[in-house]
């Protein structure tokens, strides 16, 4: 009897230790959650500093009192804010402020400010395309000479805060003059943006 009931208590503390064993086996069904990136956030408000150049044309009329025929150097700012009625479409508001030199030129300098209106399509999360357009004034020494510029351009994320821009506009003054043409003066300008 001794040994029988040996023999179930062996049986029985085996038959434990191999179901403990077992459910060390089991092996979760749920998997792990996959957080993927979820693109740059191109809403909200941004500032940056941008170069490039102006060439003003030869025509008869001339561009806001500067030099006709000329390339000015371009340094500037800009402050606007992007807002997403629906995917993919961007609408923004900007502020521009650029400074223009040239030391050989009969108007050695001048400045430009600009409020534009831009609408965009962001095509990839990093990538936007837009067509900008403003009004404005050029200001030299001669005086202020109101402006407009239509235009467009391209801007990537570098990461999550920080992007950079091409544009090229054309622009034109209000002035009527003999020989004018709509667009009398062309700027190409490259920037770095910071989104908060």
């Amino acid at each position: 009897m001794f040994v029988r009931s040996l023999a179930i208590g062996v049986s029985a503390a085996a038959l434990m230790v191999g179901g403990a064993q077992a459910a060390d086996l089991i092996i979760p069904t749920t998997p792990e959650p996959i957080y993927a990136p979820a693109g740059f956030d191109w809403e909200g408000l941004y500032v940056g500093a941008r170069l490039g150049g102006q060439f003003v044309g030869a025509n008869a009329g001339t561009y806001a009192n500067v030099t006709n025929n000329t390339t000015y150097g371009v340094v500037g700012a800009a402050v606007g804010v992007n807002f997403i009625p629906m995917d993919p479409v961007l609408l923004g508001v900007e502020v521009t402020a650029d400074y223009m030199w040239n030391t050989t030129a009969a108007v050695t300098n001048s400045g430009e400010f600009f409020a534009n209106l831009r609408a965009g399509a962001i095509v990839t999360d990093n990538a936007l395309i837009y067509a900008l357009g403003g009004v404005g004034f050029n200001n030299t020494a001669a005086g202020s000479v109101g402006v407009y510029q239509l235009g467009g351009g391209v801007e990537f994320a570098v990461n999550d805060v920080i992007t950079v821009r091409g544009e090229v506009v054309g622009q034109g003054d209000f002035a009527t003059e003999a020989g004018d043409t709509f667009f009398e003066s062309a700027k190409a300008t490259v920037g770095v943006f910071y989104h908060f």
